[in-house]
């Protein structure tokens, strides 16, 4: 079975202007991702820095619908040396910190996709993960 793990601004996408058509087929194909992984059809990865990028956030209805899919997740990755060494290490191919920490808890799971919209992100290419729009990954598995 299919694992990925959704960055923040994954999560955070149908809170985003949906009055751009790009931002709102990332919603749509996002919610389609939730949907498979909520029926058990994918497993889904959560993360110690999902969880405090999630904590910071100053919208509190947001904030709590993100939580919820922690309880979901098939696998929680925790904080370790490791993660933070490999974190560093991403850092020399200009990524920033935080984006670095998903990419290490993502490859840490061993999950298949990072998903992201994140568009400097998406331009990245890291040993052991594919990262990958919700569009892009919708298209792969669902059509």
């Amino acid at each position: 079975m299919t694992t990925v793990y959704l960055d923040n601004c994954c999560f955070n996408r149908p809170f985003d202007d949906q009055l751009h058509p790009l931002v709102r087929l990332e919603t749509e194909a996002k919610l389609l991702i939730q949907s498979e992984i909520s029926h058990g059809r994918l497993k889904l990865v959560w993360s110690y820095i999902l969880s405090k990028e999630n904590h910071d956030n100053p919208f509190e209805d947001r904030r709590n619908q993100i939580a919820t899919w922690e309880a979901l997740a098939n696998q929680k990755i925790t904080r370790t040396t490791q993660i933070e060494t490999h974190a560093k290490s991403l850092l020399s191919l200009d990524i920033k910190a935080k984006d670095a920490l998903h990419i290490a808890c993502a490859i840490t799971s061993n999950a298949d996709y990072l998903i992201t919209t994140d568009k400097k992100l998406l331009n990245k290419t890291v040993s052991g993960i594919t990262i990958i729009n919700p569009i892009d990954f919708a298209r792969r598995h669902f059509l």
